[in-house]
């Protein structure tokens, strides 16, 4: 489970004319995130998105939403909403429309064109309905306003939603960059409109609510590129999101001032921005932009390449660079650029990387030591704005971990909002909004969907234990072999063990210890091979336990002869 609640029963049934709103994913974590809103017997889905492994996950590709909770009704889901193109907020679509693949996707044009990409590749062809900031849509029982709101990707946008149980505004991600590359700034009037109108459930964006003031403008950070740029003696790599078109517009930029040429290099890469240039979101100066095949021909202080890996993703393009496993090799006085933040629990990765670039002579330049990225995340001060902008009844900090959810509270609190109207939720809490007020009435069983290789859901908590030991304590196989009908051992113990620092020779300490244990439990009368694997496997653990000091599995076979 990924977070279980043993206090909170199942939710009774929703009351009539009442509003609840349930987080699968999102909430006491960043990634996957998925809302589901109720009211009058229908469903809608705000987001669906994918969260990124942990090192405690060996073998695990992607996280998704556990879906179990609306297996069941999928036929009441009048549409899902996507607030923007981010994989934490897309990248479990696939997965969900696999179960039902008519249910409608609502969604800005750069939004539905990067879906769209994705689930050509699973074989989808999905209906699609197109909304802009400002525009209004009946879904269901649900009357939808879309709000622009900026990001680190175009064409984001906030969702006010008006049903006959109350009103809610769901920010999204967003901040309040006054300087946007794009100059699509967060529509505050709308917000202030929302909150006139009143807002009855305000969801913020927490990710960034421990930072104080304000984030920094996107075009701040131009200068400290430009001057990566010029002071690199070779090629520059830059790292960051496949979707984050407004970084990679300021590498183009940057490359077109200094004299460079660009190349796209990864699959997603060249498929994101390809969509982003074709659709007018990226803008891509004259004669720049290069065929990744074409860079020989190139001296290497002319040369930038734009890839994905700055969360240390394994089979991403940076980190197979950092392995010498790539078709560019990082060498001395080559430059690597971070151009993004690391997401909790990717600190490790990240650092693993960025020692490995440097062994190999490279300047890696990052978020800790040049100012060469931005959050698109609102900080506290423009969170303490929006509250006091919209007033809102009731607020359910949504987007974060705990701690962030908790900032988020305070910062409520702060700007007026009655404590007893705060609510603190995790994945799985069915918050209810009854009579302007809402509270928590239960929790529905919310655990962690691994997608592993081709499975999606056949991965447990059991297997990956079992994956974490062989990884960090080592296996031992026994081999033996016990006459049928007396029980005694005709052959082996045959012991073979990996992942120990010790000789093998060690482990022939335990023999006698193995032959012990089979003898006396036959001379009780035990001779059936499954129980004499586990008279094994004591036997093994125990001695292993006390002398080596680990845990390893231990797979024991008796066989009859």
């Amino acid at each position: 489970m990924s977070h279980p609640h043993p206090d909170l029963q199942l939710p009774p049934p929703l009351k009539k004319g009442a509003l609840r709103v349930t987080a699968l994913g999102g909430l006491g974590e960043v990634g996957r995130n998925m809302t589901v809103i109720e009211h009058d017997g229908q469903l809608l889905v705000v987001d669906c998105g994918v969260l990124f492994p942990e090192d405690h996950q060996p073998g695990v590709d992607l996280i998704l939403p556990d879906f179990d909770a609306i297996a069941d009704r999928l036929d009441d889901i009048q549409a899902i909403v996507l607030t923007h193109g981010h994989e934490d907020h897309i990248g479990a679509v696939p997965y969900l429309l696999k179960l039902k693949p008519d249910i409608p996707l609502v969604g800005s044009t750069l939004t539905l064109a990067l879906i769209e990409a994705k689930l050509k590749e699973h074989r989808i062809k999905p209906y699609t309905l197109g909304v802009r900031e400002g525009g209004r849509e009946k879904l269901g029982v649900f009357d939808c306003e879309f709000i622009a709101v900026n990001h680190s990707i175009p064409d984001a946008l906030a969702l006010f939603l008006r049903t006959p149980g109350g009103t809610l505004l769901h920010t999204g991600d967003f901040k309040m960059d006054q300087l946007p590359l794009d100059r699509r700034l967060t529509d505050l009037r709308a917000f202030a409109r929302a909150g006139e109108e009143g807002v009855d459930l305000f969801l913020t964006d927490s990710t960034n609510a421990e930072v104080p003031g304000f984030t920094t403008p996107e075009r701040d950070i131009a200068g400290s590129i430009d001057d990566v740029f010029r002071k690199a003696r070779r090629r520059v790599i830059v790292a960051c999101f496949s979707s984050h078109v407004h970084r990679v517009q300021q590498v183009l930029d940057a490359a077109e001032r200094s004299g460079r040429k660009v190349a796209m290099v990864g699959r997603s890469m060249v498929r994101n921005m390809g969509i982003a240039a074709d659709l007018g979101y990226l803008h891509v100066p004259d004669n720049v932009l290069v065929d990744v095949k074409k860079l020989d021909q190139l001296p290497d202080d002319e040369v930038v390449l734009v890839c994905t890996g700055s969360q240390g993703e394994p089979m991403a393009a940076l980190s197979r660079m950092a392995n010498r496993d790539h078709r560019i090799d990082v060498g001395d006085g080559d430059t690597v650029l971070l151009a993004s933040s690391l997401i909790p629990g990717n600190e490790n990765a990240v650092y693993r990387i960025i020692n490995g670039l440097m062994r190999l002579g490279a300047d890696v330049v990052h978020k800790g030591n040049a100012t060469v990225h931005v959050s698109g995340h609102a900080s506290a001060g423009e969170l303490l704005y929006c509250y006091n902008i919209v007033k809102p009844r009731n607020v359910m900090p949504v987007h974060g971990e705990w701690r962030h959810l908790v900032a988020n509270a305070e910062l409520a609190i702060d700007t007026g909002v009655d404590p007893e109207h705060v609510v603190l939720a995790e994945d799985g809490i069915v918050v209810d909004l009854i009579d302007g007020r809402a509270r928590i009435v239960g929790a529905v069983p919310c655990g962690y969907t691994y997608v592993d290789g081709s499975s999606v859901g056949a991965a447990t908590e059991e297997l990956l234990k079992d994956r974490r030991i062989l990884r960090d304590e080592g296996f031992i196989s026994v081999m033996v072999v016990v006459d049928s009908s007396s029980g005694k051992i005709v052959a082996g113990p045959e012991i073979t063990a990996r992942g120990f620092a010790e000789d093998e020779e060690i482990f022939t300490q335990v023999r006698p210890k193995i032959i012990a244990a089979i003898e006396e439990a036959t001379r009780k009368g035990t001779t059936d091979p499954h129980q004499l694997q586990q008279v094994v496997r004591r036997a093994v653990g125990g001695w292993v336990g006390g002398k080596i000091r680990r845990r390893p599995m231990i797979i024991p076979v008796v066989v009859e002869a």
